[in-house]
């Protein structure tokens, strides 16, 4: 396959490297079991996030569902005081805080961390309720339009299918400048992909074969040009490296030593996503895969089959998780959310193993959103009225 970069907004050849935190349970040591050592408590998740920021990982993503676990922000506040350097991906669930007031805990979230906030912008139905596909990208997009406005302007002015609001918007400046936190966001849907052309900044993908993920590359920037914009693209995937091949594949066998088919069904199908547009377009591509479970080389999708949400798993020697990881930043990647099993662990090895042969940075920074000084808001020494 062929490959040239599809138009980005970071044109620079970089990576954000970012790891995962287990605030929805499913941490374990054997895919297909529950571990209880490895529960979704504070102390795990603040091991976790803790071991990745030491280890110089740019970004961690902190995701959220209605499953037993930590709700994402108030474990972010109480981690920003606890970590030095690590972004945090914080996933938001439009609707379920009034849009002013969610302006305004991320400000204040943003401003606890020195601009180390990110936000992954969720577009699903609300815990208990079935909604409307149509009426939730609505929700969504009108959410987006009154956080920018928040973020940037004097007054937030909407009125819209949804919200409709004519009031200051000084209370909820970020600390972040040139329009606030990034939004990474993720779905196949054709409303989905809409909302994250004319609104988002980074398009957050799961693992699929090369030629679909550079065809849904080439789509994607297509709609951002369309609406006068460029965005970037984050791949969300599993990673099994060590020193050799033939450890790294035994692992993948060891993982799925114990796995339990009845276990593994409950844990896929607790989550909200579990029948998605992009779950199912996974589990149709597993349907391919060899007796192992590879849809291509080095590309694993047995993890699929234990948890929702990303099902694959980069599996190789660091040399060919490197060169896996050059092929899609090749293509115009320029965010990593990695993850394995158990967390801690494979976050280590990484960092050891493959890390350091990166050319890593954060987008935040790289697109000015996150200030060498402090700014001057209300917050800081901006005016108070």
């Amino acid at each position: 396959m062929i490959i040239e970069q599809v138009g980005i907004r970071t044109e620079q050849r970089i990576a954000e490297v970012a790891w995962f935190d287990d605030l929805c349970g499913g941490d374990t040591g054997f895919l297909g079991t529950l571990d209880p050592s490895r529960r979704s408590n504070y102390e795990h998740c603040g091991d976790i996030i803790k071991t990745a920021d030491k280890l110089g990982y740019e970004n961690i993503l902190l995701p959220t569902s209605y499953v037993i676990g930590q709700e994402v922000l108030p474990f972010a506040a109480a981690m920003a005081p606890q970590t030095q350097q690590i972004n945090m991906l914080a996933a938001i669930r439009t609707g379920e805080i009034h849009p002013p007031m969610l302006a305004r805990h991320i400000s204040t979230l943003d401003h606890i961390l020195k601009g180390r906030l990110t936000v992954n912008i969720i577009n699903s139905d609300l815990p208990g309720l079935k909604e409307d596909h149509e009426m939730r990208y609505q929700r969504c997009a009108e959410v987006i339009d009154i956080l920018k406005q928040a973020w940037t302007q004097d007054r937030i002015e909407h009125k819209g299918e949804i919200y409709n609001f004519s009031m200051d918007a000084k209370p909820v400046k970020p600390y972040q400048q040139n329009g606030g936190p990034l939004l990474y966001f993720g779905g196949i849907s054709p409303g989905s992909k809409e909302v994250c052309a004319k609104y988002c900044d980074v398009f957050l993908m799961w693992p699929e074969p090369e030629e679909s993920i550079y065809a849904t590359m080439k789509e994607m920037s297509s709609k951002a040009a369309s609406y006068g914009r460029t965005i970037d693209f984050g791949m969300r995937i599993h990673v099994i490296v060590r020193e050799t091949e033939a450890e790294a594949l035994a692992y993948s066998k060891e993982l799925m030593s114990k796995f339990d088919l009845e276990t593994a069904e409950m844990l896929k199908h607790r989550t909200q996503d579990s029948k998605s547009a992009g779950v199912l377009r996974q589990d149709e591509f597993r349907k391919n895969a060899d007796k192992d479970d590879f849809i291509e080389p080095m590309l694993w999708t047995g993890i699929g089959r234990a948890r929702s949400g990303c099902g694959a798993a980069m599996v190789g020697n660091p040399s060919q998780i490197i060169e896996k990881m050059n092929r899609y930043m090749d293509m115009g990647v320029r965010a990593f959310i990695l993850s394995g099993y158990p967390l801690i662990e494979e976050c280590e090895y990484f960092a050891k193993l493959v890390l350091p042969h990166l050319k890593t940075g954060k987008l935040s920074v790289i697109q000015g959103r996150t200030p060498i000084e402090t700014p001057k808001t209300p917050l800081t020494f901006g005016e108070l009225i």
